[in-house]
């Protein structure tokens, strides 16, 4: 368990999330806060973000809320996170995304199942020609690869091993967020919606009038329809797609406990934008070109910034018939599997504070290693150094 820090660089992960009910869904994975009192530690000059601080598992995590959602906002607000809190080793970008659902393929995404990025791409960033737009795809453009900790983790779930310790744990935190969302009587946020709520319209049919006597403003596709539901619009489940993991789905529970098997976790590239994909045409076009499996907008801001992972429960399906339904369970979904997560992280030594018998270490202005100080006492003595160039001596006496 970890202990109180007491100072901001003792933080090694943040989690951060661009909407409040994600922040909600993410806070009841926290296992006690540090702030509650009020804030300890403050930001450093120049941040403008607020920030809750506390623990999840072994790590001491600060959970923040971006002021925007987008790639423009997130890399502003990671920037200045990382100039606060100076010891982080990783950002977990928790919330919800649009699937992409891949009907009659092995990975036949549903609504509340979580993405896990192995990769980010920036689908929106490129040039727009008059035949067509085309993705920049240089090396100074594509966003790099996860660092070689995070790449170890990631590989970790691809094994049956590492994926089902991942799904069961990930269900055991779902039941504590509604343990915890039942005290305050927002237990019913976080019940998985029914299997007849999850709807997969074919990628050509819209989201629109049926008859343009519907509006007066002689479109079919108008402000008017794209606020209304599918029930209001009439939208015809004769072009629903029949998928078969949803008659495995467990249905609508009040006491939501379904096991391991209420949502499963898929790894792979997510893209990220700054526009709101609601176009199944689109959504199945950019996916195909670049091999994505979800789309969100603020893993890319985040990604040149600070070590990240997307973790992100799929509420829609990116197209034109989204609602906000399944928002709330998704956000919890994609919580529980952050904290999941999180127990599979491996911890990384402390560096090196003290020695015993008086002897104490700190780091120096460079980075060849530490600098010992304090009385050396008896006659045998090991000495570890890294050097570079010049001549080094060394004087032991009496």
């Amino acid at each position: 368990m970890a202990s109180r820090p007491s100072r901001r660089d003792e933080f090694e992960i943040a989690v951060v999330c661009a909407l409040p009910l994600e922040y909600d869904a993410a806070a009841l994975a926290f296992d006690e806060f540090w702030d509650d009192d009020g804030d300890t530690y403050g930001r450093a000059e120049g941040d403008p973000n607020s920030y809750s601080t506390g623990r999840i598992g072994r790590y001491n995590v600060v959970l923040a809320l971006l002021p925007n959602m987008g790639k423009v906002s997130a890399a502003s607000a990671a920037a200045s996170l990382r100039s606060s809190f100076t010891g982080l080793r990783l950002a977990l970008v928790t919330g919800i995304c649009g699937g992409v659902p891949s009907p009659g393929t092995d990975e036949q995404i549903i609504l509340g199942d979580v993405i896990i990025s192995r990769t980010v791409v920036q689908y929106d960033y490129g040039r727009q020609y008059p035949d067509g737009f085309i993705r920049k795809d240089t090396l100074d453009a594509n966003l790099g690869r996860p660092n070689r900790d995070i790449r170890s983790l990631l590989s970790t779930f691809d094994t049956d091993r590492g994926r089902d310790g991942l799904q069961r744990g990930a269900a055991q935190v779902m039941n504590q967020i509604r343990e915890k969302a039942a005290k305050r009587r927002r237990r019913g946020r976080y019940i998985r919606p029914s299997a007849s709520e999850d709807r997969l319209f074919k990628p050509d049919y819209q989201h629109e009038h049926r008859d343009q006597s519907d509006c007066g403003c002689f479109e079919q596709v108008c402000e008017a329809a794209r606020a209304a539901s599918c029930d209001e619009l009439g939208c015809d489940t004769a072009e629903l797609v029949l998928r078969d993991r949803l008659q495995e789905a467990p249905g609508e529970d009040p006491d939501g406990d379904h096991g391991s098997n209420e949502f499963e976790i898929y790894v792979g590239c997510v893209g990220s934008g700054d526009t709101v994909m609601k176009s199944g045409k689109d959504r199945d076009r950019i996916a195909r070109e670049n091999g994505l499996i979800a789309f969100e907008m603020e893993g890319a801001g985040v990604w040149d910034e600070v070590p990240c992972i997307v973790v992100k429960g799929v509420c829609d399906y990116a197209d034109s018939h989204k609602n906000k339904k399944w928002q709330t369970y998704a956000a919890a979904t994609a919580a529980s599997v952050m904290k999941a997560l999180l127990a599979r992280y491996t911890q990384t030594d402390k560096p090196l504070e003290g020695i015993r018998n008086g002897v104490t270490a700190e780091v120096g202005s460079r980075s060849w290693g530490p600098v010992f100080n304090g009385p050396i006492t008896g006659r045998n003595v090991v000495a570890g150094q890294h050097t570079s160039g010049g001549t080094t001596s060394m004087t032991f006496g009496s």
